[in-house]
């Protein structure tokens, strides 16, 4: 039964020394030139104007939020799209929906002022 293992546990030990001896050698033979731009904020070497902890209005989260969850679901319409024909009249009544529940859900938000950047 273990024998059946054996290939997966032996691909297993075989990733896991490339990804160790991959950083080790990465730190012992990688070039080591600090400098004081390179000590900043993304090594980007633009001095920061304000501390990188400061707060986010409430309304970019919630725009973010709804922007993934109307994200997602229109994924959804994807596989939909591929079988459309086979489910004929029962698909499109289930996507007619789907797409109006989502509708409902943009009203409901848009009425709630969560779009408003004022």
């Amino acid at each position: 039964m273990l024998s059946d293992y054996a290939p997966i546990l032996v691909f297993l030990a075989v990733v896991l020394a490339f990804a160790v001896g991959a950083q080790l050698l990465s730190n012992v033979l990688g070039p080591r030139r600090p400098s004081l731009a390179k000590e900043l904020p993304y090594e980007s070497g633009i001095v920061p104007q304000e501390s990188a902890r400061r707060r986010f209005s409430v309304s970019f989260y919630v725009t973010a939020m709804l922007f993934i969850i109307f994200d997602v679901e229109s994924i959804f319409l994807f596989p939909w799209a591929t079988i459309v024909r086979q489910l004929k009249v029962f698909g499109i009544v289930e996507i007619v929906i789907f797409i109006a529940t989502l509708f409902v859900g943009l009203l409901y938000v848009w009425r709630k002022g969560a779009l408003r950047w004022d």
